[in-house]
């Protein structure tokens, strides 16, 4: 949680607020890829890719 901290100060002081969009979409597609690697909704993921 502290590296998440420091990342939101971070991004607040050097005012790059348009790498949120795509930390967000990183952290989905590692959810999903995680989620589709070893449970019953495998199959149902891999059709997404």
């Amino acid at each position: 949680m502290e590296f998440l901290k420091e990342l939101a100060e971070f991004m607040w002081e050097r005012k790059i607020w348009w790498l949120l969009p795509m930390i967000i979409v990183l952290v989905l597609v590692g959810a999903l890829v995680v989620i589709g690697g070893g449970s019953a909704a495998a199959p149902f993921v891999y059709t997404l890719f």
